[in-house]
């Protein structure tokens, strides 16, 4: 079984990989049938050298290959025809900017495999980027906060080299003694825990969080039963809310009341409330300033989120009254953190996890007859066709939705 890595092509340009150098060692070392070719890259967070320095063949051969790997859409004139190919295709919700790629995914025979629905058999997701996400929008959403009140200035995350080095700025900073909520206990929500805790910043639970007052900055983590309660008044739970969130309305308002810095890692499912809508932001009891929206929905459950900002311009300013953009440093406006691809500030760690998961859990597929269905589950088209799993996707292929 031949593996290629391809060179990521979709702009602006994305620096992380599947198989970092390391990871390519452990899948050609493990497995004896295994064989791996990197296709050259000049944007690669791992240099060609590197992967030739670990005895991986670099070279433009993407046609020799059977498997080829890569993280974002592939423009269609570099698709490959009859290859197996991963990459998050970004189709799986019907976004018609990329109805043509899956068309052309089908034209040319192509087994597509999205990393988004490589799941186990309890459906939870086996690689993902999502705990960069959250370690990357965390420090951001610090950074805007500094900013927002020229309070101190932190560099940006794209130009420091790893976590470690991510930390090591945020703990040179002098917070008052603000309230930070942080609402999701999922991948992103903890990768963002990670960077609160490194702080040092003190926990606080729900109960000490919207009613004592502090000396010093506290953060409090919460998840969708805790901002969300029945409509009927029966005790809800987690379970009973993602099986029903049409029966929930949200219970968000009254930590707004009293968070100064909003850091948004929750995961959104269709049907759910939102969390404050824009008549809610209006509010003058509504305190939040900051927020890290790392989730990033746009128009959705956090109101002020109107559009993705970029690396390039990661904050912009939301006005409650007009619903308008404006200057974040004003007066009246919510500084808004909502960079759609924060992972990509961080590529080393970023690829490094996402390819331990990867060789973890669906390298070993190709070899043991997919035991566990992972490929199976994963497999969103074949011989030209969409699988039955996927076939809700045939009325936006023929572009019916």
């Amino acid at each position: 079984m031949k593996f290629g890595i391809i060179q990521e092509r979709k702009n602006p340009p994305d620096r992380r990989v599947v198989l970092s150098p390391t990871a390519c060692q452990k899948v050609v070392k493990k497995f004896k049938k295994a064989e791996i070719i990197v296709e050259p890259s000049p944007i690669r967070t791992y240099s060609d050298t590197d992967y030739q320095n670990a005895g991986i063949e670099v070279a433009s051969k993407m046609e020799e290959c059977d498997v080829l790997l890569g993280v974002k859409e592939v423009p269609i004139e570099h698709l490959v025809p009859n290859k197996k190919y991963f990459f998050f295709s970004h189709t799986i919700k019907k976004q018609p900017y990329n109805r043509d790629l899956l068309q052309a995914v089908l034209e040319k025979n192509i087994e597509l495999y999205d990393h988004e629905v490589i799941t186990d058999q309890n459906e939870q997701r086996l690689v993902a980027f999502g705990r960069y996400a959250g370690i990357v929008g965390a420090y951001n959403g610090f950074r805007a906060f500094g900013l927002k009140y020229d309070s101190f200035k932190l560099p940006k995350a794209e130009t420091l080299p790893d976590q470690k080095a991510l930390i090591a700025e945020l703990r040179k900073i002098t917070l008052p003694n603000i309230k930070i909520l942080l609402t999701g206990k999922g991948r992103v929500g903890n990768g963002s825990k990670e960077m609160l805790d490194a702080m040092g910043l003190k926990k606080v639970n729900v109960a000490e969080y919207l009613k004592d007052d502090f000396n010093e900055a506290v953060y409090c983590q919460i998840d969708a039963s805790e901002y969300n309660k029945r409509k009927d008044g029966v005790r809800g739970n987690k379970a009973d809310f993602f099986a029903n969130p049409q029966e929930y309305k949200s219970n968000f308002h009254r930590f707004t009341e009293v968070t100064n810095f909003y850091i948004a890692g929750h995961f959104y499912g269709q049907g759910a409330p939102y969390l404050y809508t824009r008549e809610d932001a209006k509010h003058p009891d509504f305190k939040i300033k900051v927020v890290a929206d790392v989730s990033c929905d746009i128009d959705g459950p956090v109101a002020s989120t109107i559009k993705p900002s970029t690396i390039a311009e990661p904050i912009y300013g939301y006005d409650p009254l007009t619903e308008k953009e404006v200057d974040f440093k004003h007066e009246n406006a919510i500084a808004v953190m909502a960079v759609d691809n924060l992972p990509c500030e961080l590529p080393k760690d970023a690829s490094e996890g996402f390819g331990e998961a990867f060789v973890k859990n669906v390298i070993p597929a190709f070899f043991n007859g997919d035991k566990d269905g992972v490929l199976e589950r994963g497999r969103m088209t074949q011989n030209g066709k969409l699988t039955p799993r996927f076939s809700y996707l045939q009325d936006y292929v023929e572009g019916k939705n």
